[in-house]
C-alpha cells in the first residue's frame, strides 16, 4: 500500500472522474485535475468565486462547478480547456446543481425550490419544472438514465413526477400517500421506486414506474420513524435504517419484511467476531535513533500505532445515550451500504457511534463489528470486491474483507484528519480527504483481486 504526497484541498470538494483516470480537486476558486496514476496536473481551471460543489460529467468529459452564494455555475471541458459555460441563475439564486445522466443537459433548482431549471449544452435551450420538493433526496435518476422521477409539492400536498430524461417529456404524474414527503430513491434495475415519509412517520411507500402503488411498509407508529435506506446492488432487498436502532429487510417479490437487525449495546452470539482497535506502543530500532530526531522519525515515534484485537464474546460496546431535548438526535441507525457483490451488508448505529456492523445476506446473520477507538465518520465498499474502508476523523484508514481487518497509519507529518474517503471505479486507489488535505492511497495489485 502506498501513499501520495498530501495536497490542499477545500470543501471536502475531491472526486474521480467515472471512468477513473482522473482526479478532481478544489482549492478556494481554483479547481485543479489530476492524472489519477502520476498526480501530475492536467489543467487548472479559476472560477468567479469560491466552489462549493463540483460533479463530473458521466463520461467524464466535463465537470460542473456551483457557486450558490453568486448563482451561478461554470462549466469546463476537458478536451477543451478554452471551451467553458457559465450558467447564472441571476435573482432566482441556486441552492442544488447537478448533471442529467447523458452529461449533456444541468438541472439546477432556484431558492425556496421554486422551480428546476433544465440546461441544454448542446442546443442552449431551457425547460422547467415547476413546483419541487424542499427535501434531503428529492431527484433520483434510474440507473441507465432514461427515467427521472422528481418529488414536488403542491396544494400543501406531495407528488411525485416522472420526466423522460431525453425529451424531458412528463411520462407519469401521481399523488403520493405522505405526510412531508422525505426522500425518493429508484432501485438499481429502474423498476421499482422508493419513496419515505419524514422521519415524524414510519412509511416507506414502492412505486412501479408507470406510477402505480405496489406496496405500503410500515413498521410501527408514534415514534420516529426512517432514518435511511439502502437498496441491495441486484435490486431483491431494501434496507431500511430507523431511528429505534434496527434495521428491516424487504424483499422485491412480496415486499414484506424478510429479517430484521438489530444493534445491541452487548455482543453475545459466540460466532459473531468482534475486531477491537487498540494502541500499541511504537517500536523504533535503536540503530535507527539519532539526536536530534528527524521529522519523519519524531511523527513515527510519537503518534499512536493502533492495531486490531480479536475480542472474546460478550463484548459490551461503548453506547451513547441521546439529548432528548434537542433536535436531530444522534440515535438510530444513520449509515447504511450493501458490498457490491450483494452478499455483505455495512451499518452504523449513532448510539453506538464507534462500531461498524457488518451483516451476512445470505445468512441474515451479523457477521463482524469492528470496534473503533473514534467515532465513525465514513465508510465505503470498495466497487469491485467485498472489501470495506474506514475512517475516524484521525490519520489512519482501516480496510475489512472476509481475510481480516488492517489498520494502517498515513505516513504524513503533522495533523491529517481522514473524515471521508472514496474508491476509484477500478478499486485499485481512494482518495483520503481531511477538511484542508487530501492524498491518494494506491493498493497493491496483488491487494486487488
Amino acid at each position: 500500500m502506498d501513499f501520495s504526497e498530501l495536497f490542499k484541498l477545500s470543501g471536502l470538494l475531491g472526486r474521480f472522474s467515472p471512468d477513473g483516470k482522473c482526479l478532481a480537486s478544489c482549492v478556494q476558486y481554483r479547481l485543479v485535475v489530476r492524472d489519477v496514476n502520476t498526480l501530475q496536473i492536467l489543467q487548472l481551471y479559476t472560477c468567479l468565486d469560491q466552489i462549493q460543489y463540483i460533479e463530473w460529467s458521466s463520461d467524464s468529459l466535463f465537470i460542473l462547478c456551483a457557486m450558490y452564494k453568486r448563482g451561478i455555475v461554470q462549466v469546463w471541458s476537458l478536451e477543451q480547456p478554452d471551451w467553458h459555460c457559465k450558467i447564472d441563475e441571476g435573482s432566482a439564486g441556486l441552492v442544488a446543481s447537478c448533471w442529467s445522466p447523458d452529461g449533456r443537459h444541468i438541472l439546477n433548482t432556484t431558492e425556496f425550490h421554486l422551480r428546476i431549471t433544465v440546461w441544454s449544452l448542446c442546443t442552449k435551450s431551457v425547460s422547467y419544472i415547476k413546483y419541487p420538493k424542499a427535501c434531503q433526496q428529492g431527484i433520483a435518476f434510474t440507473r441507465d438514465g432514461r427515467y427521472m422521477a422528481v418529488a414536488e409539492r403542491r396544494d400543501c400536498k406531495d407528488f411525485i413526477s416522472i420526466f423522460v430524461c431525453s425529451d424531458w417529456q412528463l411520462l407519469r404524474h401521481f399523488d403520493t400517500e405522505t405526510q412531508d414527503l422525505f426522500g425518493i430513491e429508484w432501485a438499481p434495475n429502474g423498476c421499482v421506486l422508493a419513496a419515505w415519509d419524514t422521519c415524524l412517520e414510519y412509511k416507506i411507500l414502492l412505486y412501479s414506474l408507470d406510477g402505480r402503488l405496489l406496496s405500503t411498509y410500515r413498521a410501527y407508529e408514534w415514534s420516529l420513524g426512517i432514518k435511511s435506506i439502502a437498496w441491495s446492488p441486484s435490486s431483491q432487498f431494501l434496507a431500511i435504517g430507523s431511528y429505534d436502532e434496527k434495521v428491516r429487510i424487504l424483499n422485491h417479490v412480496t415486499w414484506k419484511k424478510i429479517t430484521e437487525f438489530e444493534h445491541p449495546a452487548t455482543i453475545a452470539n459466540k460466532r459473531t467476531i468482534v475486531y477491537k482497535e487498540v494502541e500499541k506502543s511504537p517500536s523504533v530500532e535503536t540503530e535507527r535513533l539519532s539526536f536530534p530526531p528527524t521529522r519523519a522519525l519524531a511523527s513515527s515515534l510519537f503518534s499512536t500505532q493502533t492495531k486490531y484485537d480479536i475480542s472474546q464474546v460478550p463484548v459490551s460496546l461503548q453506547y451513547v445515550k441521546p439529548v432528548a431535548d434537542r433536535a436531530n438526535p444522534k440515535m438510530g441507525i444513520g449509515m447504511l451500504a450493501f458490498s457490491p457483490d450483494n452478499c455483505f451488508l455495512a451499518t452504523k448505529n449513532d448510539n453506538i457511534p464507534n462500531a461498524v456492523w457488518i451483516w451476512d445476506i445470505q445468512k441474515l446473520k451479523l457477521f463482524v463489528v469492528l470496534e473503533q477507538l473514534c467515532a465513525i465518520q465514513s465508510f465505503q465498499w470498495d466497487p469491485r470486491q467485498p472489501r470495506l474502508a474506514v475512517c475516524t476523523g484521525n490519520s489512519r484508514v482501516y480496510l475489512w474483507s472476509p481475510a481480516g481487518c488492517v489498520a494502517v497509519q498515513v505516513p504524513v507529518e503533522g495533523d491529517f484528519q481522514i473524515v471521508s474517503l472514496s474508491w476509484r471505479s477500478s478499486g485499485d486507489s481512494m482518495a483520503l480527504l481531511s477538511k484542508d488535505n487530501f492524498c491518494v492511497c494506491y493498493l497493491e495489485r496483488e491487494e486487488v483481486k
